[in-house]
């Protein structure tokens, strides 16, 4: 759930909440229906959906060697799965807390910005193709931020300790 709706849950002994906690609360509660809907769409689609996104990259790329390829389709299919989880429970930070410990690291060290940049384009497509616009907004911006982690560069522990180098 998002740290708005999170916190609140914190202080129930203190207080109740006020008229616009409980419209907040309010708005979440009734979106979750739909939500959950979109949620079961994904999970029930996923292989229609990522399958032509595979069968396409292949044939855009063939020079991609298979074991780089596979493991960039696996990571896009956890994006997909983190984004569908972050939309389920309205928290865009669940992208940062599941995918920043590693994501920008692993395209760094493989090379693949390139390939998860095409990854991202035909799943967005395939997405419009299979969601109806008002669904497609609620998930974007977790794609949107998986996107943003992905293709921004990550300082590593060897370029932060580097300085140090001369002084040790």
């Amino acid at each position: 759930m998002n740290s708005k709706l999170e916190a609140l849950f914190d202080e129930p002994e203190k207080r109740y909440l006020n008229a616009d906690e409980l419209s907040a609360l309010s708005q979440y509660v009734s979106s979750v229906p739909e939500r959950l809907s979109i949620y079961r769409q994904l999970r029930d689609q996923e292989v229609e959906i990522l399958q032509p996104v595979v069968n396409t990259i292949q044939q855009q790329m063939p020079e991609v060697a298979e074991s780089t390829l596979e493991r960039s389709i696996q990571n896009i299919m956890l994006i997909l799965r983190y984004a569908a989880m972050a939309m389920l429970i309205d928290d865009v930070d669940f992208m940062d807390k599941r995918l920043y410990g590693w994501l920008p690291e692993m395209v760094k060290a493989f090379g693949t910005h390139t390939l998860n940049q095409k990854l991202f384009e035909l799943l967005n497509q395939k997405l419009a193709q299979t969601l109806s616009p008002q669904h497609l907004n609620l998930l974007k911006p977790n794609l949107d931020r998986a996107q943003t982690l992905m293709m921004s560069p990550r300082e590593t522990v060897n370029s932060v300790s580097a300085p140090l180098a001369g002084i040790l």
